[in-house]
């Protein structure tokens, strides 16, 4: 089943950057070590606010800059990642992109001494002291100019985004177990409270959810929405949340690519301010199927099943990738990222996604370790 005809104004290229938090590990033991805060203090000294503490000291992240060609997202995501790891070699420690931590000592995290950090972490409870709570996402800001267009592009862009989780699934293993998920961060994070897919929603509905939500002390600020995608509350975006953060950059850069791509043509189809808004995008567009998708990605990634997005109809989640990059196709085309795209799809289904990458390193003599280095040695590559 093809997608009805949209119209379609010329299609304009949004900028794009990209938050990666990444995990500290002891260059010895390979378990997560709380040194971020010295090591962050290292890097800022050359990335600035483009490095920063996270909610628990053995996370770091590094954030790029907003730029419109792919080229230079990638140059800035090796120059953070670059600076980054020697910071964190002077801490004698390594920067490991993955969705969660492959080996844990059985201890609980340290949190950063922050008072927000502190009044979340009383706020959620166990949540926060698990010792397997260290979580890691990829975040990908695609700029829109103001708040109701990014509600009006995010509600089209909802049942797309298990499709984008299934390519970054990146953490099958967590405290030295096979949790047999390809995204165990994903399962994981859902305890967090507004974790999960966004509502449909336009500005005066957002405006009394989050009021809501805030009211009935569900979160303790607006930062606490966690939908897997969200207008920012602090830059002109919006923001897709679904990812593991990746060891290797160019899945970081096919993630940006295809996010900014789909966006680029949604955007070119939402109507203008005199004209009737379409009802729906999709025929799988409940939020109970789009959380269902989400699920079916953190467990099998790109090697599972979902629902097609225009015509519901469960297919295998290959075939969504390729009717993604189908649909995003206008805006890939616009900002001149298809070939390079299809080039970066054929190299992950060629090694595999991140999680089948910790997998096989595991097989070869079955040590967790090397799984932590192959994933640190990953992510040091440029």
């Amino acid at each position: 089943m093809t997608a009805p005809a949209r119209p379609r104004r010329a299609v304009e290229v949004p900028t794009v950057g990209v938050e990666e938090e990444f995990l500290l590990v002891d260059r010895h033991s390979r378990l997560p070590v709380g040194r971020a805060p010295a090591v962050v203090k290292e890097a800022a000294d050359v990335l600035g606010e483009q490095v920063q503490t996270e909610f628990f000291t053995s996370q770091a992240e590094v954030c790029t800059r907003p730029v419109r060609s792919l080229p230079d997202l990638r140059a800035d995501l090796v120059r953070v990642r670059s600076v980054l790891r020697e910071a964190a070699a002077g801490a004698d420690c390594r920067p490991v992109g993955t969705g969660m931590p492959v080996m844990t000592d059985g201890q609980p995290p340290t949190i950063t001494d922050s008072a927000r950090y502190r009044r979340i972490s009383e706020h959620v409870g166990a949540v926060a002291t698990s010792s397997e709570g260290l979580v890691c996402g990829c975040h990908v800001h695609v700029g829109v100019e103001c708040r109701a267009r990014a509600l009006a592009l995010n509600n089209l862009m909802r049942p797309w985004l298990p499709v984008v989780q299934a390519l970054a699934v990146n953490s099958p293993f967590s405290a030295g177990r096979d949790t047999g998920y390809a995204s165990w961060r994903h399962a994981f994070y859902r305890r967090w409270p507004t974790v999960g897919p966004a509502p449909r929603l336009d500005e005066p509905a957002y405006r009394a959810t989050v009021g809501g939500l805030l009211d009935a002390g569900v979160i303790l600020d607006t930062a606490m929405i966690y939908w897997y995608s969200r207008p920012s509350e602090h830059v002109p975006t919006l923001e897709v949340r679904v990812a593991d953060t990746s060891a290797d950059v160019d899945t970081t850069v096919l993630l940006a690519a295809l996010v900014r791509g789909l966006a680029a043509t949604l955007l070119s189809e939402l109507p203008g301010d005199r004209e009737p808004a379409e009802a729906c995008d999709t025929a799988s567009d409940t939020t109970a199927m789009i959380d269902a998708a989400h699920w079916s990605a953190a467990l099998s990634g790109i090697d599972g099943n979902g629902p097609d997005p225009v015509s519901g109809r469960i297919v295998p989640m290959r075939c969504l990738v390729d009717r993604l990059v189908e649909r995003a196709r206008p805006g890939l085309e616009a900002a001149g990222d298809l070939g390079t795209v299809r080039q970066l799809l054929a190299g992950l289904r060629t090694a595999g996604t991140g999680a089948d990458r910790q997998r096989a390193a595991f097989a070869r003599r079955g040590r967790y370790g090397d799984v932590v280095d192959e994933m640190a040695a990953l992510t040091a590559e440029t």
